[in-house]
């Protein structure tokens, strides 16, 4: 009589774990309210997982140990002045954003005085110790990072005349504040840029 009991015990705990089996078929889970993308792959149904960016680099051959040296010099050059454009892009996006929420001449002109004022506090002495060419790439990158040439933002938010003499003083220590982006022609920055995972905020 043990054996019996014994046997329809496990018949029974046999039957509960396929009723529960049968169950858990149709029971709502805890994360079934997600919505997902599906795709039927060989009769199954398999979700969408969108997962993170991964770059391809292929390891770059050098010509010459001097082209090696050149291509270390810029990339250094590049990141040095990466934080720089960063900066300049999110104050001039903010200044954008504040000068739209008034038509006030003078509280506009207030505003671009006070970004004036917070770029030089920040920048004041590291931009004046940067090289003539990392001078160069600061200015291609703030034209990256924005879509608008120095030159088009100093006349913007200082006038002409100021913009005009900021471009006698640059060109003075071989600058161009005309001087836009291109990555077809900055092939190598933009290796770069995109190896360390900077991507301009406009686009």
């Amino acid at each position: 009589m043990k054996i019996i009991a014994f046997l329809l015990f496990l018949c029974c705990i046999a039957v509960q774990g396929m009723s529960q089996t049968k169950l858990s078929r149709v029971k709502m889970g805890k994360n079934d309210t997600i919505k997902t993308y599906m795709t039927e792959l060989d009769g199954e149904l398999v979700p969408w997982i969108v997962g993170q960016d991964v770059n391809i680099v292929d390891v770059r051959i050098f010509a010459s140990e001097d082209d090696r040296r050149a291509y270390n010099r810029l990339k250094y050059n590049v990141y040095k002045v990466i934080p720089y454009a960063r900066i300049a892009g999110d104050k001039y996006r903010q200044l954008q954003r504040d000068l739209a929420t008034t038509s006030d001449k003078g509280k506009q002109k207030e505003m671009v005085k006070n970004c004036e004022k917070q770029v030089k506090e920040l920048f004041n002495r590291e931009v004046k110790n940067l090289t003539i060419s990392q001078g160069e790439i600061l200015i291609k990158l703030i034209d990256r990072e924005t879509g608008t040439t120095s030159y088009e933002l100093a006349k913007q938010l200082k006038g002409g005349f100021h913009a005009f003499m900021f471009q006698s003083v640059a060109r003075i220590f071989g600058h161009n504040l005309k001087e836009t982006y291109d990555p077809e022609q900055e092939r190598d920055i933009e290796a770069i840029l995109r190896q360390a995972g900077y991507y301009a905020n406009r686009y």
